[in-house]
């Protein structure tokens, strides 16, 4: 079985033919579908996508994108979220030092107070981690959590290696299947068995082969086969030990 680990399959671009997208993403052997929030306004959208899909479960959290529009209360909210809802992790949340017009420091209250509800609850976390891999690890040492997943992993291997230490995963998906992304293939290839999982970000960060067109979870066994020939490893061993990375990180993909 597959685990696709970052899945937005709330999101509006699915509206149209969300049912049709999880049936192909099923029937391709994808068995689990990890769907993180980004902000509290998509909450409910998140629960009942978990609710209603087989193999769908939930995450929430505030994005680091989403911090301009979020105020402290939404943190309240969030916490009622967590106690009521129990998800498997909280997410997505982080930093993100690519886009300009964000303030860095709302950015990071937001994700240390979003950490502390992680200890609090027990939750591993799903972590944007957008040219901002040192900042986030900073706060992930000063502020324990339960682990999880760093999201579209594109650091250096001492970065890689540091997430591990603290009892992360890192995600790879349709960034990896590009032949221009030599660090990330590199990554791929050589990380040890323990250190992956795998994610689509659908409907964002389409494969290769997409063209830049929407990504969905049905894309996940193709990309796996790309992992598994950059490993050199058979795909359905690829698919057993990322599936059981994911397990061990998020214990709720059980």
């Amino acid at each position: 079985m597959l685990i696709d680990t970052h899945c937005h399959l709330d999101a509006g671009e699915f509206a149209a033919d969300r049912e049709a997208v999880l049936a192909a993403a099923l029937a391709a052997g994808v068995g689990r579908i990890l769907v993180p929030a980004v902000a509290v306004g998509n909450f409910a959208a998140v629960r009942d996508c978990a609710a209603r899909h087989p193999g769908c479960v939930a995450a929430y959290g505030i994005h680091p994108l989403y911090v301009a529009a979020a105020q402290p209360a939404d943190l309240a909210e969030l916490r009622r979220w967590l106690a009521g809802e129990r998800p498997v992790a909280l997410g997505e949340i982080g930093l993100d030092h690519y886009v300009a017009d964000v303030d860095p420091q709302r950015q990071e209250y937001f994700f240390v107070e979003q950490l502390k509800l992680a200890r609090e609850f027990e939750l591993p976390v799903v972590l944007h981690v957008r040219r901002a891999v040192d900042a986030v690890l900073k706060q992930l040492r000063r502020i324990r959590v339960p682990g999880g997943i760093a999201h579209a992993f594109n650091g250096s291997r001492q970065q890689a290696d540091e997430f591990l230490k603290l009892g992360f995963a890192l995600g790879f998906g349709g960034a990896m299947t590009y032949s221009g992304s030599t660090r990330i293939r590199q990554l791929a290839a050589s990380l040890p068995d323990e250190a992956i999982v795998l994610e689509t970000d659908a409907p964002d960060i389409p494969p290769a082969w997409l063209a830049g067109g929407r990504n969905t979870p049905g894309e996940l066994p193709r990309i796996a086969g790309e992992l598994a020939a950059l490993r050199g490893v058979p795909v359905d061993v690829l698919s057993a030990m990322t599936a059981a990375n994911a397990r061990r990180v998020v214990p709720g993909l059980c």
